[in-house]
C-alpha cells in the first residue's frame, strides 16, 4: 500500500490521550503472534477474493436466452453450465465471510480484554490494530463492488429457480451437491443485503458484546471510536496527508473510518450520531465530502443505509442534511 500511515496522533480523545497507530510498519510482538497468525491466514485470501469479485461478469446473456427460449434444451444447458461455476464462486465468497467473522472476533477479544484499557490496547498491539483496519478496508471494498454488480443476485436467483424446477420434476443436478438447499438459503440471505460483508461484521460485533457480559460495552465502543478519530485526524491534517504517496492510502483510511463508525453505531446503545457519541460525526462526514465524489459515494451510502441510528430523534438535523 506504499508509504502508509507512519504517524497518527489523535489529541481530542477523552483525557487528551494520544494514539499513534503505525498501519504500515507494525510487526506483531510475541504476545500478538498467535492471533496475528490466525488473522493473517484469512487476510491472505482477501486480495484474491476482491480480484475475483471485480472480474465477475455474470451469465446475463445466457440466462436471457434460456428464459426467452424455454423449450430449447441446448440453451437451457448452456445457461446452467455458465451459472454453476459462478455460484461456486459466490459460495466461496460467502464462506470467506464466515472466516472473516471469526477473525474479527479474535481481534475484538485481543483488543478489548482486561487488564488494559482500549487506548492501551491500540498502543500496545499495533499489528492487530493494523489487521483490524485491513479487515474493514476489505469489507467496504467488497461491498462497494457487490452493490454495483446486479449480476450476482440475478445469477443466484436463476440458479435457485432452476434447482426448484428440477426438484419438482424429481431431477437432481450435480451442482446441488456443492450448494445444497440449506447453504443456498444462507447464501440468499447474505446476498440479499446491500452490504453483506459489513452486515456480517456488524452482527458479529453485536454478538461479541452480548456474549461477553462481563466486558463493559465501552471497552468495545471506545476501541472503535478511537480508530475512527485516528483516521479522521489523519485525513484532515495536511502534515499527515502529505506523507501519502498515492490515492489508495486515502481510500484505505476513509474505508476504515466508515467501517468503525458503522460498527460503533450498531453496538453502542445510542449510536454514533447522538451528541453524546465519542465520534465526531460532523468532522468525519466533512472529510469524506471533501474528497472526489466518485471515490466516496459508496462510503456515504454505507453511512446512510447501513447504520442503525441515523434517523433517531437524537440525530441533529445538520448531520442528516450533510448525508442527503
Amino acid at each position: 500500500m506504499g508509504n502508509l500511515l507512519k504517524v497518527l496522533a489523535c489529541t481530542d480523545l477523552e483525557h487528551g490521550q494520544i494514539v499513534f497507530l503505525d498501519f504500515e510498519h507494525a510487526q506483531p510482538t510475541e504476545a500478538e503472534t498467535a492471533v496475528w497468525n490466525q488473522v493473517s491466514a484469512v487476510l491472505e485470501e482477501a486480495h484474491g477474493i476482491l480480484a475475483e469479485l471485480q472480474s465477475y461478469n455474470g451469465a446475463g446473456q445466457e440466462i436471457r436466452e434460456a428464459i426467452q427460449n424455454p423449450s430449447d434444451l441446448q440453451l437451457q444447458e448452456k445457461a446452467w453450465n455458465a451459472v454453476c461455476p459462478l455460484v461456486a464462486k459466490l459460495k466461496r465468497f460467502y464462506e470467506f465471510s464466515l472466516r472473516l467473522e471469526n477473525a474479527l472476533r479474535s481481534l475484538l477479544e485481543a483488543l478489548t480484554s482486561p487488564p488494559y484499557a482500549p487506548m492501551q490496547h491500540l498502543e500496545r498491539e499495533q499489528a492487530l490494530a493494523k489487521q483490524f483496519a485491513e479487515i474493514l478496508h476489505f469489507t467496504l471494498s467488497f461491498d462497494e463492488l457487490k452493490m454495483t454488480n446486479p449480476a450476482i443476485q440475478n445469477d443466484f436467483s436463476y440458479y435457485r429457480r432452476t434447482i426448484s424446477r428440477n426438484r419438482l420434476n424429481n431431477q437432481q443436478l450435480d451442482a446441488e451437491n456443492e450448494v445444497n438447499n440449506e447453504m443456498a438459503n444462507r447464501m440468499s440471505l447474505f446476498y440479499a443485503e446491500a452490504t453483506p460483508m459489513l452486515k456480517t461484521l456488524s452482527n458479529a460485533t453485536t454478538k461479541f458484546v452480548s456474549e461477553n457480559k462481563t466486558l463493559p460495552i465501552e471497552d468495545t465502543t471506545d476501541c472503535l471510536s478511537t480508530m475512527a478519530c485516528v483516521c479522521r485526524v489523519m485525513l484532515e491534517t495536511p502534515e499527515y496527508r502529505c506523507r501519502f504517496t498515492n490515492t489508495d492510502t486515502m481510500l484505505f483510511c476513509m474505508r476504515v473510518m466508515v467501517g468503525v463508525i458503522i460498527l460503533y453505531d450498531h453496538v453502542h446503545p445510542v449510536g454514533a450520531f447522538a451528541k453524546t457519541s465519542k465520534i465526531d460525526m460532523k468532522g468525519c462526514i466533512k472529510v469524506l465530502k471533501e474528497q472526489d465524489s466518485n471515490s466516496v459515494e459508496g462510503l456515504l451510502n454505507a453511512l446512510k443505509y447501513t447504520t442503525r441510528h441515523l434517523n433517531d430523534d437524537s440525530t441533529s438535523k445538520q448531520i442528516r442534511a450533510m448525508l442527503q
